[in-house]
């Protein structure tokens, strides 16, 4: 779940929870569904988010960098793969 779909849950969870007022005769209670969904999507934001910070991005895939040989001296660029 990516942060645009929590902030969906989210913004639909609230429209069910506090916007509509309906009565139903059976077990689905539509407030209840509302609080769920809001639930899972600020759920899924934190987690986005969590995880967001820890993704270094594309760059962290084939990044640069430079070994130093103690014998010559020479710098030899390498790509370091994860």
């Amino acid at each position: 779940m990516g942060l645009g779909v929590g902030i969906f849950l989210l913004a639909v969870g609230a429209v069910l929870a506090f916007a509509i007022h309906v009565t139903t005769n059976g077990a689905i209670n539509v407030q209840v569904v509302g609080w769920i969904l809001m639930g899972a999507g600020a759920l899924g934001i934190v987690l986005s988010m969590v995880f967001w910070s820890s993704w270094g991005g594309p760059a962290s895939f084939t990044r640069r960098r430079e070994i130093v040989d103690p014998g010559g001296g020479t710098h030899t660029p390498t790509i370091d793969q994860r």
